[in-house]
């Protein structure tokens, strides 16, 4: 077998592996960029309200802990999956007097409000999820620019 027949059936070969490994392993997803307005409420008073940034098939951590404190004020977990058009969610809680669990599946722009303790009113959580890349996220945050201006602005 000459050099140059070696070298081509190699590279045939090799194009034959790639190909085969393309149709075993479809590519990952793309990941989708996520904003998440939370508002958390422990028997009807605000502990949390962070506005956080994350993308799909990757977990995010928020925590408030003041200086020194052996605890956290609040430990939020969630674990955001593209779903079709769709996101399913993932959304882990920990206070230092309370703890809940959801699973749930949201819609680019879908609120929910969630009842996570035993009785409703105990530990509450409004969630928004927006797609960072939309036309509805940018006037959110147009919104939030105006307000903090002075500008007089409107709910979503």
């Amino acid at each position: 077998m000459s050099r140059t027949s070696l070298v081509r059936n190699m590279v045939a070969g090799l194009a034959l592996l790639v190909g085969l490994c393309s149709v075993v392993s479809p590519a990952a997803a793309r990941a989708e960029p996520l904003y998440f307005a939370v508002e958390v409420r422990r028997e009807g008073r605000v502990v949390a309200t962070p506005k956080l940034l994350g993308e799909t098939g990757r977990t995010l951590r928020a925590e408030r802990r003041r200086p020194g404190a052996p605890l956290p004020d609040y430990r939020l977990i969630l674990t955001p999956k593209a779903a079709g058009d769709s996101f399913l969610l993932q959304l882990d809680l920990q206070l230092p007097e309370a703890t809940g669990h959801s699973e749930l599946a949201l819609l680019h722009g879908q609120e929910r409000k969630l009842q996570l303790g035993r009785v409703p009113g105990e530990l509450e959580v409004h969630l928004l999820l927006m797609k960072v890349d939309s036309p509805e996220f940018r006037a959110l945050m147009q919104l939030s620019e105006d307000s903090d201006k002075g500008s007089p602005s409107s709910s979503i």
